[in-house]
């Protein structure tokens, strides 16, 4: 077996060993798991998790997925807090604790102390024997047979278990909280589902040139006035509303028919009633509409004036599409 066939082999076999090992754990959800997340749900407090070594890594990570999903939450590495951080956990909070283990030294000391404060303490764990899965009021079952690693030794199968069971707890409480895409762009709102859901047409139109003409401005200004306004567009406006709309491929086809422009205006060229859209309204708005009649640029309106021309470059650059 040469090298690349060795590398392929030792990937698919990993995959496959840490697929099988997800596929088990949905067995392992019972009514336990539910209670565990109940009692999330129904709590006034933060969830505080809690780890050591890459169980601390899948932690940060789970935390984080809480936080972007309206759970509150918080890390706390399980050797800082036997030295001062336990202070995280105030009234109300319920911590997780994960190890795979459950018998780690920094465990056996944190756990003691997590049970003195009366919070309840759930046990993320692949050991319900253990020391954390006694001392847990709700495991939450992370069980794996092997590490994906071939001395079955470096947390791989075992990481990823406990990072699934974190996202199927943050699932369940994004359900029962009714947790909807406008509720997750409130904590996204720079990413792409946030200006989906925030920015309207008229933050796009601020940023472009508003290149207009009237019916009878001649063919040659009408040029300019694309050309200048970088849109490849103009509108034609009369006493402020929107006539028509002229194309720099209009333009094209226009030398193709006509050997002799002199003499030739907007409204000979545009297009009549082309399509409109608020400028008040949702720029995903702008997108589906430009997608529905395959074209590129739209103009837009308020209160029945023209306003400006959102072109498909701005959906683009501001990652809506």
């Amino acid at each position: 077996m040469n090298i690349q066939d060795k590398i392929i082999a030792v990937a698919k076999k990993t995959i496959e060993t840490e697929g099988n090992a997800i596929i088990h754990l949905s067995s392992l959800v019972s009514e336990e798991f539910a209670k565990a997340v109940e009692y999330i749900y129904q709590s006034k407090g933060r969830v505080i998790v809690t780890g050591i070594g890459k169980s601390a890594n899948i932690a940060t990570k789970i935390v984080a997925t809480l936080n972007s999903t309206g759970t509150p939450a918080i890390f706390m590495h399980a050797a800082d807090a036997i030295h001062g951080d336990l202070g995280i956990i105030q009234e109300n909070d319920t911590v997780i604790c994960i190890s795979k283990s459950g018998n780690t030294p920094e465990i056996k000391v944190l756990v003691p102390l997590i049970k003195a404060t009366g919070n309840k303490l759930i046990g993320l764990i692949s050991n319900r024997d253990s020391f954390l899965g006694k001392q847990s009021d709700f495991v939450l079952d992370a069980y794996v047979e092997k590490e994906a690693c071939p001395n079955n030794l470096a947390p791989t199968t075992s990481t990823t278990a406990q990072l699934v069971i974190g996202d199927a707890l943050a699932m369940s409480l994004l359900e029962l909280r009714g947790f909807s895409s406008h509720d997750f762009a409130k904590f996204h709102p720079g990413g792409s589902l946030g200006k989906k859901l925030y920015m309207r047409v008229s933050d796009l139109t601020s940023l472009n040139e508003a290149p207009q003409v009237t019916p009878d401005t001649g063919i040659k200004k009408v040029i300019v006035e694309i050309s200048e306004k970088l849109l490849g567009v103009t509108a034609v406006v009369e006493n402020e509303k929107i006539v028509g709309i002229i194309t720099d491929g209009d333009l094209r086809r226009m030398l193709t028919k006509v050997d002799n422009i002199a003499g030739l205006t907007a409204n000979d060229i545009m297009t009549k009633n082309p399509k409109v859209i608020d400028n008040d309204a949702m720029a995903i708005e702008a997108m589906e509409m430009m997608d529905k009649h395959g074209i590129t640029q739209i103009l837009a309106e308020t209160n029945g004036k023209y306003s400006g021309i959102v072109h498909i470059h701005n959906l683009s650059k501001e990652g809506i599409i």
